[in-house]
Order: structure tokens, then C-alpha cells, then sequence
């Protein structure tokens, strides 16, 4: 896969991302699988992962409290 910023090579990897929900609920989502870029370390998504992503969130606005860390290859 290409970057889509700088147009190098990307690599399949793994990436975590904190996310601030309007409720002020900090949820943590670990080993989102990613392509990142080998120049610039941008992190690209498939379609897939972001829809899955939004159904994570959107699960997690309804649960969530403070703080929530979900992984992803148990979420998903």
C-alpha cells in the first residue's frame, strides 16, 4: 500500500488510539490493525477497520464511564 500523504511504501502493523468521547470518557482502543507509512509514520485505515472502529465507538459512548480500553481483535 502507498501513503497517501507522502506516497511511500506503507507496512502492515498494529496501532492503539485514544479517543475523547463527548461524555469525557477516555476510550483506548489496542491492536487496531493499520498500514504506517515507512517515511513519515502516517497511519492509514482500511474501510473495513474504520467502520468497525465507528460500531466500537458507538458501543463504547453507551458503556463508558471515565476511562475504557477495548482491544480490537476482541471487540471486532
Amino acid at each position: 500500500m502507498k501513503c497517501l500523504k507522502c506516497g511511500s511504501t506503507a507496512y502492515e502493523s498494529r496501532n492503539s488510539e485514544a479517543i475523547e468521547l463527548e461524555n469525557g470518557c477516555l476510550l483506548v482502543i489496542r491492536n487496531i490493525p493499520c498500514y504506517k507509512c515507512t517515511q513519515c509514520d502516517e497511519i492509514l485505515y482500511t474501510g473495513d477497520v474504520v467502520e468497525q472502529l465507528e460500531q466500537i465507538i458507538a458501543s463504547a459512548k453507551k458503556l463508558a464511564q471515565q476511562l475504557m480500553v477495548v482491544d480490537y481483535t476482541s471487540a471486532a
